[in-house]
């Protein structure tokens, strides 16, 4: 999806390099995940029970902005 894409870029760019360890592992679990779960909480529509989870996916839509 070019949307994730964009998105994912955009966090790379602006902020991967400087997160720390943690933030930088869930965000690559994230990547793991199928495209339509991964669309799903970055729009907002379903939330992920793992709070580091919903940190990351919040760093990643704020990111989009």
């Amino acid at each position: 999806m070019r949307e994730l894409d964009v998105i994912l870029e955009r966090y790379l760019q602006e902020r991967y390099a400087y997160a720390p360890l943690a933030e930088q592992l869930v965000f690559e679990a994230l990547l793991d995940l199928p495209d339509p779960q991964l669309f799903a909480y970055l729009m907002g529509r379903e939330q992920p029970a793992d709070p580091e989870w919903v940190d990351v996916i919040a760093k990643l839509t704020a990111s989009r902005r």
